[in-house]
C-alpha cells in the first residue's frame, strides 16, 4: 500500500480550514461526477479518491489522526499501537455529503484508508441510519430509428428485464446521441441503487435523402431537354409534402439548388429547420433514333 496525500488530492494546503476543504471537494466532485463522465473509468477513480480524501480531512478526529501518523503510518501499523492505530479500527461514522452518498456507489475506500480507520463503506449513523451497497451495472443498447422519426420526434416502447419503458425521442435528434434512463440498468448489490440504461441513437439510411447536420441533400435526375430549356419538377419532402421546383434553362449537370427551411428540424431545440439542397443530375438520352441523331447533328452545326 502506498501513502495517500489527501491534501494533494484535494489541492489544498495542510493548514487549510474546513471551509476551504469543503469548497475544494465540492468543486472537484462536480468535475469528476459519474453523471458528467459516463463510462469514464479514470474520472470514476478520481471521484473515489477525492471522496476518500474529503472523508478524512473533513472529520476533525480523522484529520488529527492522519496528520499525527503522516508518512510514518506504516510504523504505527506494524507496531499495532492500540492508541495510535487500532483505536480507530471500529470507527464507522463516514461523513460523505448527503448529495453524494448514492453517487459513490459503495465501491469502497482504499486499503490505506481501511488500515487507518477500519470498517468499510457500509455505515450506520445514530438517528440517521443508512446502508449503502454497490450500484448495479449499467446497460448499453442501440436504438434504431428512421430519418422521419429523427426529424419529427417520436416515442418508442422498449422492454428491459421484462419491464416496458417509453423512450421519448426529441425532434431533430442527431446520430450517435446517447440517452440516459436513470436506474433502468441492472439491480444493485447489497441494497445499492440500480444501474442506468444508455441508449445510443442510430438513424437508418434513407433511400432518398442524405442528412448532414440539420440539412438534407437530394439528387434529382432530369432529362437533357429540361436542363436545356428549363421546366418544373416535383419532389416529395421528408415530411411527405409535394412541392414544385423550377429548373432554370441551361442548367448544368451537378448544379445545386437550395430550398430554405425544408431540411431537418434543428437539433438545438429551436423551432427552425435546416435547408434542403437539390443537386441536378442530367440524364443523357440513350438509343437515339436516326431522326434524333440528325437533329443533334444539325444543332451541333449551328453551334459552330
Amino acid at each position: 500500500m502506498e501513502y495517500k496525500d489527501y491534501y494533494k488530492t484535494l489541492g489544498v494546503e495542510k493548514n487549510a480550514n474546513a471551509d476551504e476543504i469543503k469548497k475544494a471537494y465540492r468543486k472537484l466532485a462536480k468535475r469528476y461526477h459519474p453523471d458528467k463522465n459516463p463510462g469514464d473509468k479514470s474520472s470514476e477513480e478520481k471521484f473515489k479518491e477525492i471522496t476518500e480524501a474529503n472523508e478524512v480531512l473533513s472529520d476533525p478526529e480523522k484529520r488529527k489522526k492522519y496528520d499525527t501518523l503522516g508518512s510514518n503510518w506504516k510504523q504505527y501499523q506494524n507496531t499495532g499501537n492500540e492508541r495510535g492505530y487500532n483505536s480507530y479500527s471500529n470507527q464507522r461514522n463516514y461523513n460523505v455529503p448527503p448529495e453524494f452518498e448514492n453517487l459513490f456507489g459503495g465501491a469502497g475506500f482504499s486499503d490505506f484508508f481501511e488500515s487507518f480507520f477500519g470498517g468499510n463503506i457500509n455505515a450506520q449513523r445514530k438517528g440517521n441510519t443508512f446502508r449503502r451497497g454497490r450500484k448495479g451495472k449499467d446497460y448499453e443498447a442501440i436504438l434504431n430509428i428512421s430519418l422521419e422519426d429523427a426529424n419529427a420526434g417520436v416515442e418508442r416502447e422498449i422492454s428491459v428485464d421484462g419491464k416496458k419503458l417509453r423512450v421519448k425521442i426529441t425532434p431533430g435528434i442527431q446520430e450517435g446521441k446517447k440517452l440516459r434512463l436513470k436506474n433502468q440498468g441492472a439491480e444493485g448489490i447489497g441494497g445499492g441503487e440500480r444501474g442506468d440504461l444508455y441508449l445510443t441513437i442510430q438513424i437508418e439510411k434513407h433511400p432518398v435523402f442524405e442528412r448532414r447536420n440539420d440539412d438534407l441533400y437530394y439528387s434529382m435526375p432530369i432529362d437533357l431537354y429540361t436542363a436545356v430549356l428549363g421546366g418544373k419538377k416535383q419532389i416529395k419532402t421528408l415530411e411527405g409534402k409535394i412541392i414544385n421546383i423550377d429548373i432554370p434553362k441551361e442548367t448544368d449537370n451537378g448544379k445545386t439548388l437550395r430550398l430554405k427551411g425544408l431540411g431537418m428540424q434543428k437539433s438545438d431545440g429551436s423551432k427552425g429547420k435546416g435547408d434542403l439542397f437539390v443537386t441536378i443530375s442530367v440524364n443523357i438520352p440513350k438509343n437515339l433514333s436516326s431522326k434524333e441523331i440528325k437533329l443533334f447533328n444539325e444543332l451541333s452545326e449551328l453551334r459552330k
